[in-house]
């Protein structure tokens, strides 16, 4: 990881390990909201601290009762200019907490307006090290072993190394079923999308960023263990559905909705958290690991989508072309 990135986690690592943390807030929206929320999965399943993730208007206009000096209040937007993301960094700060932007601008507003910035490099189609998901992990597994020390979070901050190989790997191996459900799915109107655990985050960000905004296709996002409450009564034989089969305790929600889909629909698309490409990340770690496989996964079936559609995933209709 490059100097700059390791300098500024540092920074914002020993700011959060000089306060007597009370609580942590993830903020932002869209994409970048769902990015953050692998992050509070994380640490609500690993230490004893409640941390919640907010989209960022709400955050303002709820102004959380615990918000203060003992809270530390993670933001990201890409390009650091979506202006609540920059008012929550703002109202924040004002409150007291420990603010951390992060953001691939650090001459962005998001970044003048928080205390902590962490800067992460993007080019098209890389999210490995000192990329979008890299320097996430450094920053979530470092607050991590500070908060409650652990070996296993050491192990994966060195394996984080990884992810180059591993997504190419793992990319690789999928993009032909990935273009294959493009095909297949082309003239679909509506697709919907189901996960759980770390992984509900993904299929939301799929369902949200990728096919409504991207593609203009209708989609919801179905939490599986949620399927069985009402959702499952659209299921048909001509309903298609992406479930991601995920890795770690929440598997078993997951087949249990995929048995039920795959009984009354003749399109289920399942993508197998388990059989991804783990060499290099020890058997312990898979769970850490595969959120951000995933995401690389995914990005691929939108992309076969685009190819087959004719709609390029650059096109918007309202987004950034007016006032809103």
């Amino acid at each position: 990881m490059k100097i700059e990135h390791v300098n500024q986690i540092a920074a914002a690592v020993k700011a959060v390990s000089e306060r007597n943390v009370k609580n942590f807030y993830f903020v932002a929206c869209g994409g970048s909201m769902a990015a953050l929320s692998t992050g509070d999965f994380f640490l609500d399943c690993e230490i004893d601290i409640p941390s919640r993730v907010y989209t960022s208007n709400e955050f303002v206009h709820s102004n959380p009762k615990g918000l203060g000096i003992e809270s530390v209040v993670i933001l990201r937007s890409h390009s650091g200019t979506t202006p609540e993301t920059v008012e929550a960094a703002k109202f924040a700060r004002e409150k007291g907490a420990v603010t951390i932007a992060i953001s691939m601008d650090v001459e962005s507003p998001l970044c003048k307006e928080a205390e902590y910035t962490v800067h992460y490099n993007y080019k098209d189609g890389s999210d490995a090290i000192d990329g979008e998901i890299g320097v996430y992990y450094s920053l979530i597994f470092n607050i991590l072993n500070t908060v409650s020390p652990n070996e296993k979070y050491d192990r994966v901050l060195s394996q984080l190394n990884q992810l180059e190989s591993v997504f190419e790997r793992n990319k690789k191996e999928t993009l032909e079923r990935a273009f294959q459900f493009g095909s297949e799915n082309k003239r679909e109107k509506i697709i919907y999308t189901m996960g759980s655990g770390a992984y509900y985050h993904q299929a939301y960000s799929f369902t949200s960023c990728l096919l409504m905004e991207m593609l203009w296709i209708h989609s919801n996002a179905i939490h599986t263990g949620e399927y069985f409450h009402g959702p499952f009564e659209i299921t048909d034989y001509d309903v298609p559905f992406l479930i991601i089969k995920g890795e770690g305790p929440t598997r078993p929600l997951d087949e249990r909705a995929i048995t039920f889909a795959q009984k009354f629909s003749d399109k289920v698309e399942v993508v197998d958290v388990a059989e991804f490409d783990y060499e290099g990340i020890d058997e312990d770690l898979k769970e850490y690991f595969g959120p951000a496989i995933a995401g690389v996964v995914l990005r691929q079936y939108a992309d076969g989508l685009a190819e087959h559609t004719g709609h390029p995933l650059s096109v918007r209709r309202y987004m950034w072309k007016m006032e809103y």
